[in-house]
C-alpha cells in the first residue's frame, strides 16, 4: 500500500493538529485526570489514521481488456437507470452511479484507454452523494472519453462531505485504461454515462473495485 500525493497536505496538517493537541493534553490533563488524557491520545490517534486510509493506494491486480468498461471507483452501485444526458450527449444513456463512502479507496481510474474529448469542472451544491440531483446540481467534473465511434463521459461528483475534486484529464490526452483519472477527497459518487445497449456488469448495491471489476461490455467491436 502507498499514500496517493493528494493526501500528503491533509495527512500532514492533521499530525501536526495531533501533536499539539495531546501536548496540550499532556501538559494540562494528564497530572488531574490521566484517564482523560489517554482517551483524547487514543481518539486522535484513531482519527489521524482514519485520515491517513482516506489516502490510501493498496496493491491490486488491475484488469485490462480493449472490450470491457472496467469499475473507475471503488464502492457501492447504487444507480443503474436510463437518463437523459443534458450536458454532452444531449440525448439518452445508461447511467451507472458508484457511491464511495469515506471508507473506500478514494483515486478514479480511467474506465478504458481512449481520447479524452471533453472535460469541464461545474461549480454546484453540496447535497448527499445518494441524492438523485446531485448528479446535475453538486460540485462536479466531467470528462468524456473517446474510444472508436464511442463516447463515454464519467463524472466525479462532490457530496455533502466530499468538497473537492481533482482530475488530471485535458482535451486531446490520450489515457490508457486504469491510468489515474482523478482524485474525490473524502469520497462521495462517479457517475458512468454509457451508450443505450451496453451490457451493463454490475447489479444494484453491489461492492466493485476500482480498476478490477467489469462496469460494462461493449456489444462488439464493429459497434464501438
Amino acid at each position: 500500500m502507498t499514500i496517493h500525493k493528494e493526501g500528503y497536505k491533509s495527512i500532514a496538517i492533521a499530525t501536526l493538529v495531533f501533536v499539539l493537541l495531546n501536548l496540550i493534553s499532556f501538559f494540562f490533563i494528564s497530572a488531574s485526570l490521566p484517564l482523560l488524557s489517554w482517551i483524547i491520545f487514543i481518539a486522535l490517534l484513531v482519527l489521524l489514521l482514519f485520515i491517513i486510509s482516506f489516502f490510501r493506494i493498496p496493491n491490486r491486480t488491475h484488469t485490462f481488456d480493449e472490450n470491457k468498461v472496467i469499475c473507475p471507483a471503488d464502492g457501492k452501485v447504487v444507480v443503474i437507470e436510463e437518463v437523459f444526458d443534458e450536458e454532452y450527449f444531449h440525448d439518452k444513456r445508461i447511467q451507472v452511479s458508484i457511491f464511495m463512502s469515506p471508507a473506500n479507496v478514494h483515486v478514479n481510474r480511467n474506465p478504458f484507454s481512449g481520447e479524452v474529448v471533453y472535460s469541464t469542472y461545474h461549480k454546484g451544491k453540496f447535497l448527499v452523494a445518494w441524492n438523485p440531483k446531485s448528479s446535475t446540481e453538486n460540485e462536479r467534473h466531467s470528462v468524456v472519453l473517446k474510444t472508436g465511434n464511442t463516447e463515454v463521459l464519467v463524472k466525479q461528483i462532490a457530496g455533502a462531505v466530499a468538497k473537492r475534486i481533482v482530475n488530471y484529464l485535458k482535451p486531446g490526452m490520450k489515457v490508457k485504461q486504469n491510468d489515474e483519472l482523478g482524485f474525490i477527497k473524502f469520497g462521495s459518487r462517479v457517475d458512468v454515462l454509457l451508450p443505450l445497449g451496453t451490457k451493463v456488469n454490475v447489479s444494484l448495491n453491489q461492492v466493485v473495485k476500482g480498476g478490477v471489476d467489469v462496469l460494462a461490455m461493449w456489444r462488439g467491436e464493429g459497434e464501438r
